[in-house]
């Protein structure tokens, strides 16, 4: 290995190294406790070493909901494939379960991921290549079962938009936990053309 190959690798490392700690850090005590200064303090580089890898928080913000949309479109992507054998129903409720736990268990990420500026583009030609996967993920399920005459990108917009609604508001307590599977069951039953 060469000279340059090595260092491309260490900053690469330090790189994910600054990542996992923010999103370590915004799960234990919020967003606003990640701050280059403790971030610094924590990985144990100084802050121009941080700033070298990431102009500020919004750009580490970013990397953690790139890292956040990779991770949920595996997820979806393994509920509906353990599904399959049950029928589109079965695929369509477990994708919408799992994408319910990852917001459940991945607060900040999936806050990083919808509701913080992270400088990422959606919907858009530069939108980046995780954010698009995630929104694939969700349009191969979805798709399938948009209905006739309904476009199936925009039928996948509404129930991702009805998912996110019922992930935040449950969150905010505003929704109660315990019907989350009553809910589930409206949306695919009312929403979808099984």
């Amino acid at each position: 290995m060469s000279v340059q190959e090595r260092k491309q690798r260490e900053r690469a490392d330090r790189a994910r190294l600054i990542v996992a700690t923010a999103r370590e850090l915004a799960e234990q005590q919020g967003w606003d406790a990640v701050t280059t200064r403790r971030l610094a303090e924590r990985i144990e580089y100084s802050q121009p070493v941080l700033y070298s890898h990431f102009r500020g928080k919004r750009e580490i913000i970013g990397a953690v909901a790139l890292e956040g949309a990779a991770e949920m479109a595996a997820a979806l992507r393994a509920a509906t494939a353990a599904a399959a054998a049950h029928g589109r129903r079965a695929r369509v409720t477990a994708l919408a379960l799992a994408y319910l736990d990852f917001a459940d268990r991945n607060p900040a990420v999936y806050d990083a991921m919808f509701q913080l500026d992270g400088g990422l583009a959606f919907a858009r030609e530069d939108t980046p290549a995780p954010l698009k996967d995630a929104f694939a993920a969700l349009l191969e399920t979805l798709g399938e079962v948009a209905g006739d005459g309904v476009h199936p990108a925009l039928f996948t917009e509404t129930f991702w938009a009805s998912l996110h609604g019922l992930a935040t508001l449950t969150r905010a307590g505003r929704l109660p936990p315990e019907h989350t599977g009553p809910r589930v069951d409206l949306l695919v039953d009312r929403l979808a053309v099984l």
